[in-house]
């Protein structure tokens, strides 16, 4: 079963939540599949071009880096080599690339589209950027034969028709579990259990401007509370260079950070937060949770499923609120958490990941409507 994916910069070891979705998903895959996956040129490091898996390979191809046209470039030269190639199917990563999604069905390949976020809805687009990718959210909708998404609240705003061509997978977890290790922590300068973590891309829907502004308004760095964000900037550096003039030499920036880089700073936080705009499903925050975190979050559609607490969630983009709740989080004893995570395994997401697939080829073999 030969699958092209598109819709990622790639993996191993390229920053974003769709990448380590895929980075966590399609190795997983068992004998039978060849998966082909495509990655942006300028994003691949050595270490990506050195990896190899059992049944995945890579194809590189030119995006360039500027914001708004790089996915577009990408996307569609992917889709004219998925047109040459003939893949038994094609699955696609979100709805900016899911505008080439009516040219591959025009082509006769059968697609599978994975929903992760309403990326119309991100600060960082303007108008024109935020009214072509409504524009491919529906076109890809349409014309998908199948749709994951990662978030039920998003799969349950839409019409019954595509209600009924769309499950919902959400996000796994893997390799984040506490660990007693701390020299990455303690080469950052952080101190263990003395310091707030955020991880995400320095991009403005993550809110990372409003956790630094209510860091400085709790007073917590006079009282030798530390904050630390994980994570490396998007397009250009306007939005990092701001943070870090926001935070006056207060807060620690760690960079994009390695996995097990990430699982030590998860371990040793006293405090996890998510102060995100809009989510589709975080995978942070599922990270934070396996290790133990306490948490607190913006309250968003993405961040209920859990079932924590009040004292757990702050309105997006409140400062105020969230100094009040850092304070609070902060002054009572500090103490690991055990979170429910069945369900929220990688091998739950492959699996039903490669039932869907198969249903999808399946019908195209037996010319079910479904497949037409």
């Amino acid at each position: 079963m030969k699958i092209f994916v598109f819709g990622t910069r790639g993996f191993p070891g390229i920053q974003g939540g769709v990448e380590k979705h895929c980075e966590n998903l399609y190795p997983r895959f068992p004998e039978g599949f060849e998966i082909t996956v495509f990655r942006r040129r300028p994003y691949v490091t050595k270490t990506a071009r050195a990896a190899a898996y059992p049944r995945v390979r890579f194809i590189d191809l030119p995006s360039g880096k500027v914001k708004g046209v790089e996915a577009l470039v990408h996307s569609f030269l992917c889709s004219l080599v998925c047109a040459v190639r003939r893949p038994g199917l094609v699955q696609v990563h979100n709805i900016g690339p899911g505008l080439f999604v009516p040219l591959l069905r025009a082509t006769g390949l059968k697609v599978v589209l994975t929903y992760h976020s309403a990326n119309y809805e991100h600060k960082k687009w303007g108008a024109g950027a935020r009214l072509l990718l409504r524009l491919s959210e529906r076109v890809a909708l349409t014309f998908s034969n199948r749709i994951i998404f990662v978030n039920q609240g998003l799969l349950e705003r839409q019409t019954a028709r595509v209600r009924a061509k769309s499950v919902c997978i959400p996000n796994g977890v893997a390799g984040f579990e506490y660990t007693a290790e701390q020299r990455a922590v303690e080469a950052l300068g952080l101190v263990a259990g003395r310091y707030v973590l955020a991880v995400g891309r320095m991009t403005p829907e993550k809110g990372f401007d409003v956790l630094v502004d209510a860091y400085i308004r709790s007073g917590l760095a006079d009282e030798g509370w530390q904050l630390a964000l994980a994570g490396g900037a998007d397009h250009g550096d306007a939005y990092f260079r701001s943070l870090q003039a926001q935070g006056r030499g207060k807060v620690v920036f760690a960079g994009v950070c390695d996995a097990a880089t990430l699982r030590q700073l998860y371990s040793h936080a006293r405090l996890f937060v998510l102060s995100s705009y809009q989510e589709g499903f975080p995978l942070a925050m599922l990270e934070a949770m396996q290790a133990g975190c306490d948490l607190l979050l913006s309250d968003l559609p993405a961040t209920r499923w859990a079932g924590l607490p009040e004292t757990c969630y702050f309105k997006p983009g409140d400062a105020g609120g969230l100094a009040r709740s850092l304070s609070r989080k902060l002054s009572v004893p500090a103490r690991r958490y055990r979170y429910s995570l069945e369900g929220y395994t990688w091998e739950d997401v492959q699996r039903k990941t490669q039932r869907v697939l198969e249903e999808v080829c399946c019908a195209q073999k037996n010319g079910s409507p479904q497949s037409k």
